[in-house]
């Protein structure tokens, strides 16, 4: 007689012929996957039965979920740069008062890049070959109404209005939006110097994190100042 396996340890197979569900734990767990292979390996070396075994799963059910190797890198891209982007559009482009919405956004960039801190390498990184997927998550927050182009319009307004009333200094939404982006996202890219040059690792990352999650709020306030 056969030793039954252990279902913990027993990949999943193929869905039964004829099911249209969809089970959301393993798709999440081949999401997770890829997402260690991508950053491992890169998109393009990356191999489909390398993430079935990091997932645990056969890697028939990999093409059920995504149909192709590009359909979950497009998955996993999607769910990395949606922690953040959604969000942002609809602050910076809100009609909350200038300095709520920057503290709003620092804290949202420090605290998911603290948590998921391959985010800034990552997402930059599949960029670099892939721009075309950044464009197609603008364009489907257009369409919602919070998109790039809507956020940059109102915020232009605003600090324009701001400037007008003697408030802050003009400046461009464009030039607001990359001082802001990369005030947040630099320390957490530039992770390794940090830790080579200035012992910047660790726990001291963590409680540097901390101070500035409540300092740069209002550095980046004050250098809008007149």
């Amino acid at each position: 007689m056969k030793t039954p396996v252990s279902t913990s340890r027993r990949k999943a197979g193929r869905p039964k012929q004829g099911a249209t569900a969809r089970d959301g734990d393993t798709e999440r767990r081949i999401l997770e996957a890829a997402r260690v292979i991508f950053v491992r390996r890169g998109t393009a070396g990356a191999r489909m039965q390398e993430i079935a075994e990091e997932a645990g799963v056969n890697a028939a059910l990999l093409h059920y979920y995504f149909k192709s190797k590009d359909g979950l890198a497009q998955a996993v891209f999607r769910e990395a740069a949606s922690r953040i982007l959604p969000e942002v559009l609809r602050t910076l482009g809100s009609d909350a008062p200038i300095e709520t919405r920057i503290e709003h956004v620092v804290h949202r960039y420090i605290d998911v890049l603290r948590e998921h801190p391959f985010l800034p390498g990552y997402v930059l990184g599949e960029l670099s070959f892939h721009p075309e997927r950044i464009v197609a998550m603008a364009h489907e927050a257009t369409a919602q109404g919070n998109g790039p182009r809507e956020m940059l319009a109102r915020l232009g307004r605003d600090l324009a209005a701001r400037a007008a009333a003697g408030e802050m200094q003009l400046m461009m939404p464009e030039q607001f939006l990359v001082n802001l982006v990369s005030l947040c996202v630099f320390p957490f890219a530039a992770r390794p110097m940090l830790a080579a040059l200035v012992n910047l690792d660790g726990p001291a990352f963590d409680l540097f994190l901390e101070a500035r999650r409540a300092e740069l709020p209002g550095f980046i306030i004050r250098a809008l100042r007149p």
